[in-house]
């Protein structure tokens, strides 16, 4: 499928660019008319895609009044909530507290409802709601899909045959909208665009459709495209990381104020809330589950900025990084135990020895640092303290427990499940073999079943979101139909959209290694913090502030552009620039 791009409509968006960047007439109409083309490169059994064809860049505006930085990085850190931030940010000696002295804004917000991985990686360096990255979740369902499998993964090429939701062939194919990686090779050919990460789904959305240089884990060590040779510094990290997972690795090390969290919880069939990540002899997958994967990113990032010389040429250079260990973490161990105090520590301490390593260097960087969404901790836990509603959904609210009752009710003989979806909230599927009449029956009959129980919040029908108008203004003000809408792609969304009540987790059973997730669309799951640092170079950095009104994480891309004077069309971001200047001066001035 041919990536097509929306135009931008509302009056918000043109009015902020203009603000953002420099316009110097080439509208991004030329892209949405279609050079913006061919498929994105793939992982496993495929081969490159051609590059997409990019309009000219346009002329350079005069010399900017401060230097560009040299080299940009934005980290993202999976389910690194606002809440967490605030509730850990006085323990921070280290990278995070680095941060702090730059640009703060403690209320950014993912303002779509679907807050799952790859649609808030999707907003980071896109500018744009997934309504119009068109990235709505992890995964959904085309009943047109060539294959058995109609389900599909956001960042896999399905038209490969090699290709399936749970071994995808990686590709960013599904992503309608260039990264800022990719406008800066457009405006600068010279440009380099890397993307680093634990999830392959995080690189593809970071770095888009023209990436130099991808990598993210698989079982056993860092991979990239099939095509692509691994760089001396994959080799020489997934040596490292070999050496240290064959004779394992004693329990971390707890700081002092981490041990008023050292309590164990039962959860299901498992118990959390005092781990310490010892590491056994060849666990693979326990070694992933710790801080240690985030270190191993972060090392394997600082090799490639020194092996490729990034921000060393005549051209600003983009470095993505997604750190994953916040997420795995808080999935199998809750927010609120040990397990995520340690892991903060961790965060902390290896973001620090990461940007001494830039220092070193003699790098001219600039840094951002959000999340692609909040979390919440386990319901058995929240219970113990009295949270409100905190408990697991049923497991009547399940696609399988859905499509069973209402084909019982209805009537309905069918072949396979007339309902799927990925879990029990979001998008519900209705199978499209059924007759229009009897889709009718069932999407009705799946809104009442909804709308009858107690544990569901919200519930709207794909025509009642697809009618509903772009939200626009402060994002902590907007309506549960106007999150669903910044989720929703007519191509891809489902039937059906349901939210759960506040605090009910949609795991019905916590295991091992699974008791706790995200993906609502409460303000645990989509306010992050939105941080932004310059090293100072030739007197200029970032004047530290602090600014607690709400901003969007959309925002990040506009703000960076105008930083290094990248110039796209007016309608190219849904977000705005932020002024992180901190002083009289305006950093989302034309340069």
């Amino acid at each position: 499928m041919r990536p097509r791009f929306p135009r931008a409509s509302s009056a918000r968006r043109a009015a902020s660019v203009s603000r953002a960047v420099a316009g110097v007439g080439l509208v991004c109409a030329l892209m949405w008319a279609g050079v913006w083309a061919g498929p994105a490169l793939a992982h496993k059994g495929a081969t490159p895609a051609q590059s997409p064809a990019l309009p000219p860049a346009p002329a350079a505006d005069a010399i900017a009044p401060k230097p560009a930085p040299k080299l940009l990085v934005a980290i993202a850190v999976d389910q690194f909530s606002a809440d967490l931030y605030a509730q850990y940010r006085a323990d921070f000696t280290g990278g995070l507290a680095r941060l702090a002295q730059g640009a703060v804004f403690p209320s950014a917000y993912q303002s779509h409802a679907a807050t799952e991985t790859c649609p808030g990686h999707s907003t980071l360096l896109t500018g744009d709601h997934p309504a119009r990255t068109g990235i709505i979740a992890n995964n959904w369902y085309d009943f047109g899909a060539g294959r058995a499998d109609k389900r599909i993964y956001c960042a896999e090429d399905e038209a490969n045959p090699a290709s399936s939701a749970t071994d995808p062939v990686v590709s960013a194919v599904h992503l309608k909208v260039p990264t800022l990686g990719e406008w800066m090779k457009r405006q600068w050919p010279a440009s380099r665009n890397v993307a680093v990460s634990a999830k392959d789904r995080a690189v593809m959305m970071m770095g888009g459709h023209l990436i130099d240089e991808a990598y993210w884990w698989r079982a056993r060590g860092f991979t990239s495209l099939q095509n692509r040779t691994l760089a001396p510094a994959a080799l020489d990290e997934n040596a490292n990381v070999l050496a240290l997972v064959a004779k394992g690795a004693p329990a971390l090390a707890v700081p002092d104020w981490c041990r008023a969290r050292d309590r164990a919880v039962a959860a299901g069939d498992t118990s959390v809330g005092a781990g310490r990540f010892r590491l056994a002899a060849d666990q693979f997958d326990d070694y992933r589950v710790s801080p240690r994967i985030d270190a191993a990113t972060l090392d394997l990032a600082a090799r490639l900025v020194r092996d490729m010389k990034l921000g060393g040429g005549a051209a600003p250079d983009m470095l993505s990084i997604s750190l994953s260990a916040t997420d795995y973490i808080g999935h199998a161990y809750g927010t609120q135990g040990l397990e995520m105090c340690i892991q903060m520590h961790e965060l902390d301490q290896k973001l620090g020895a990461f940007f001494a390593r830039l220092d070193a260097a003699g790098i001219d960087y600039a840094v951002v640092l959000s999340a692609d969404h909040g979390g919440i901790d386990i319901a058995e836990r929240m219970a113990e303290q009295g949270a409100p509603g905190a408990m697991r959904v049923d497991k009547a609210l399940s696609a399988k427990a859905l499509s069973a009752a209402i084909a019982a009710r209805l009537g309905i003989a069918h072949a396979g499940p007339i309902i799927v979806a990925e879990g029990s909230f979001g998008d519900y599927w209705v199978a499209h073999d059924l007759a229009p009449e009897v889709r009718g029956q069932v999407i009705a009959a799946l809104v009442a079943a909804f709308k009858a129980h107690p544990q569901v919040a919200g519930v709207f029908t794909k025509a009642q979101i697809a009618a509903h108008a772009l939200p626009s203004g402060n994002p902590q003000d907007w309506s549960m139909l106007d999150r669903a809408r910044a989720s929703f792609d007519a191509e891809r969304s489902g039937d059906v959209y349901m939210m759960l009540g506040r605090a009910v987790s949609p795991i019905a059973e916590a295991h091992a290694g699974y008791t706790a997730t995200h993906g609502s669309p409460y303000d645990y799951d989509r306010r992050v913090p939105l941080l932004f640092w310059r090293r100072a170079v030739a007197g200029f950095g970032v004047a530290g502030f602090e600014q607690a009104q709400p901003v969007e994480t959309v925002d990040i891309a506009p703000t960076l552009a105008a930083l290094i004077g990248l110039n796209v069309g007016e309608g190219a971001f849904d977000g705005r620039c932020l002024d992180i200047d901190g002083g009289a001066a305006n950093s989302c001035s034309p340069r």
